[in-house]
């Protein structure tokens, strides 16, 4: 076991600050990684808050932390996936039991057992729980580890292994595709994904976002067309077009809205997580024999493949770099909206 140098919280109402953190030693099948960058999720805000304490409260101190990528230094003796001096990423998971019907099905990310990068109980027993990417280095299982490819700004990487697969998922499972129209709802940093992604994957593309001062980016983005969501003209005359939207809002907003969208048999996927619950009419179901499902990450195989989507097509995030000081300042403006579309924080920039 040794000491890292971290970013974390010591309690609710407490800033983001420096502290040090337990890391285990390598073991055979584990490897060590110096991270690069990490971004910044609106869950490690919830977490380091403990706005969530009634699901999943928060132990400390929290290093939140869960796109991350960085360099190998130090590989295990049974290791075989990857070698020092790789660019790897960690993302939302580090452990699973392996053994469950989920993880038999590479659906790590439902594992009743699965250990989370941050604020899970630590199997290891190296610390109460772990400690995730705003920290100077990590030591993860190697089936937990994914290839970034070459060709990709590490920087850019970052949010991926979060806001990229959690958009990603649910269009490769519902067969998103060319001669599709797919909407995406919002445009932050989950919406903004969603568009490059529907966009690679030759669909029409249709962004819904209520800032006109987004459009231009939404285009540039990859979006065929905007809709400013609050025109119900804009609307209503795209009701019945769609086979597929996916929702990546968190504030409340009235879904019923986009389920008049759908084509006949049409699928809505929600990946926002709004703070209270949403009224849902069930004739926004009935008619039309609609969907409405949710979705949560990927699995390990599947994030890898979407990573390996992302070389191919060179998508990368939208960020903002900064440092390990301004996470607080970070933290504020991303309750605001103000960031297009990821903060990412250089780790290099620790000492600083």
């Amino acid at each position: 076991m040794h000491q890292v140098s971290a970013f974390g919280a010591t309690g609710p109402t407490s800033p983001i600050d420096r502290l040090m953190v337990p890391r285990r030693d390598v073991g055979r099948h584990d490897i060590r990684i110096s991270i690069l960058f990490c971004g910044i999720c609106h869950s490690d805000l919830h977490t380091a808050r403990n706005e969530w304490a009634a699901v999943m409260p928060t132990v400390y101190p929290c290093v939140p932390g869960h796109e991350i990528v960085g360099c190998v230094t130090q590989v295990g003796a049974a290791v075989t996936r990857h070698k020092v001096g790789d660019i790897v990423g960690v993302g939302c998971l580090v452990d699973s039991d392996g053994s469950c019907p989920n993880c038999k099905d590479n659906l790590e990310q439902f594992c009743p057992n699965a250990t989370y990068t941050y604020n899970s109980v630590d199997r290891h027993g190296t610390a109460p729980v772990t400690y995730g990417g705003y920290s100077q280095s990590i030591t993860v299982h190697e089936n937990f580890v994914l290839r970034v490819p070459p060709n990709l700004d590490p920087a850019g990487v970052a949010p991926l292994l979060c806001a990229g697969i959690t958009t990603y998922s649910p269009m490769k499972r519902f067969g998103v595709r060319g001669g599709m129209k797919v909407g995406v709802v919002g445009l932050g940093g989950l919406g903004h994904m969603g568009v490059k992604f529907a966009r690679a994957c030759g669909a029409h593309t249709v962004a819904f976002t209520t800032s006109p001062s987004k459009s231009d980016d939404a285009i540039r983005l990859g979006a065929h067309e905007v809709v400013m969501s609050r025109d119900q003209s804009a609307m209503s005359s795209h009701v019945g077009s769609f086979d597929f939207i996916l929702d990546t809002v968190s504030g409340d907003h009235d879904i019923n809205s986009y389920l008049a969208l759908l084509k006949r048999e049409g699928t809505m996927s929600l990946v926002g997580a709004p703070e209270r619950p949403m009224q849902l009419s069930s004739f926004s179901l009935i008619f039309g024999r609609r969907n409405l499902t949710g979705s949560l990450i990927g699995g390990i195989a599947e994030t890898q493949e979407m990573l390996d989507f992302c070389g191919k097509h060179s998508i990368v995030s939208e960020i903002e770099t900064i440092t390990p000081a301004y996470i607080n300042q970070a933290y504020e403006r991303m309750l605001k909206g103000d960031v297009r579309y990821r903060f990412v924080i250089d780790m290099s920039r620790l000492g600083d």
